[in-house]
């Protein structure tokens, strides 16, 4: 092609690109939840010596049956996504991504339809650059052709990763991917690695453009299997909230990584305040765990459904760290019901502390910015304690253990359902960031 001709259609892509409003496929109006093979299985390739670990259609096939007959679908957990390493390292003839052979022998299109039949959703990654960050193609210069190629196997959800790519080439070709992800007609989560790396790079994100043209985007570290990495993401959206908070919503959601509850590195109470806190944050819950060995108590963390119901509020208010203070944190996150201007709230009081003994908090609900004078009905979401319906001036105290969490639910009750005196409060123009989050930084 000569050199005006290949200018002008980049300037024809990108044009088409632009009269896009938005990403615009509907999807993702709650935080995305299902199973995902990378933290715990990584890029084990080794079917001959380990055949029940290693990244393949019957590892994920198994995965879509257990998260049917043990509960997790039940609950909302529906997708179930690849990673990386289910590639060959070479394209076909027609420059198509083949699935490796060996450990994918019938296809990318045969385990789609196994998890569709299931009654799941199926997800694939793959990686802006010339390839993957595990070695693999990647879809630089064939972003039409992948897109087509995603869609012709009925994957509901694509990750997009960021290796061997410029940070600065994303602001242009995550949309452009999205872009022809939209025009293959079928509806596909999608999930960027957009703004991390040009974090790495130093770069500032443009999160106007990234909200409009992804569903989900990683801001941070990849989390490991230990306390320290789950410690390390809990900080960076705490510490970077007031940048972050406001671009999450329904469609649109900051993706803090997978759930590694029940694998190595997390005890009973860390993975409690892990579930607790993403579920403040409005984060996917992507569990990357080994469905077939996992214990029960830490099944039943997953299988929290009212921590679920926090998560998965329909207002889509990305929860805010409101107090830090001594190793003890408060976390605060609107959600429904309201009444009035009036939000209920989900509160997760965190002991960062290791001194071996459970720390109490005590505070009374209008210092947590619970100011409704109808009152608040509330209840413990893992002792399933309901105290009742507490008045705002009612001092609430929790013991929270080392490293270890207390989530509370409150809802603001309507005036039919009060129970309590009616305090006076004064009312004034509503302002979320201003009213519903008040950060503390010493004590009430």
């Amino acid at each position: 092609m000569c050199q005006s001709c290949q200018t002008f259609a980049g300037i024809l892509v990108l044009c088409l690109i632009n009269s896009v409003i938005s990403l615009d496929n509907g999807l993702a109006r709650t935080p995305p939840m299902g199973w995902l093979a990378w933290e715990r299985f990584r890029c084990n390739t080794d079917c001959k010596n380990d055949p029940d670990n290693c990244i393949s259609e019957n590892l994920f096939r198994t995965m879509a049956d257990i998260v049917i007959s043990e509960g997790y679908a039940a609950v909302g957990y529906e997708y179930i996504n690849v990673d990386d390493c289910w590639l060959e390292k070479e394209r076909n003839n027609y420059g198509q991504l083949v699935p490796d052979r060996q450990r994918f022998p019938r296809g990318m299109k045969s385990l789609s339809d196994y998890v569709h039949s299931k009654g799941l959703k199926f997800g694939i990654y793959e990686d802006y650059g010339n390839y993957t960050c595990a070695g693999y193609p990647g879809v630089l210069g064939y972003l039409r052709t992948d897109a087509q190629t995603f869609a012709s196997w009925d994957v509901d959800y694509i990750k997009l990763d960021g290796c061997y790519a410029h940070p600065s080439e994303m602001d242009r070709g995550y949309p452009e991917f999205g872009y022809y992800l939209n025009q293959t007609g079928r509806a596909m989560i999608y999930s960027c690695s957009w703004p991390v790396y040009q974090i790495y790079a130093g770069m500032q994100p443009n999160f106007s453009a990234i909200i409009e043209h992804c569903n989900l985007w990683r801001n941070f570290d990849d989390i490991q299997d230990s306390w320290a990495s789950v410690e390390s993401i809990i900080d960076y959206y705490g510490n970077n909230q007031d940048v972050i908070v406001a671009n999450a919503g329904p469609g649109h959601w900051n993706d803090p990584d997978m759930l590694i509850i029940g694998n190595f590195g997390l005890s009973y109470e860390q993975s409690k305040t892990q579930m607790a806190i993403w579920a403040i944050l409005a984060a996917p819950l992507l569990m990357s765990v080994d469905l077939r060995s996992i214990r029960p108590e830490y099944k039943a963390i997953l299988q929290n459904k009212k921590i679920i119901a926090v998560d998965q509020d329909p207002l889509g208010i990305q929860g805010r760290r409101i107090y830090k203070h001594k190793g003890i944190e408060i976390w605060s996150r609107p959600i429904t019901p309201l009444y009035q201007n009036y939000f209920s709230y989900a509160i997760a009081f965190l002991n960062r502390r290791t001194d071996g003994t459970p720390s109490d908090v005590a505070v009374t609900l209008k210092e947590l910015g619970l100011t409704s004078p109808t009152g608040y009905r509330v209840e413990d979401l893992y002792e399933d304690v309901d105290y009742g319906v507490l008045s705002p001036q009612t001092k609430i105290k929790v013991k929270v253990n080392p490293s270890g969490v207390v989530i509370l639910r409150a809802d603001v009750q309507s005036d039919y359902k009060r129970r309590v005196p009616y305090f006076t409060t004064q009312r004034t123009v509503y302002n979320p960031l201003n009213q519903v989050f008040r950060i503390r930084s010493n004590g009430f």
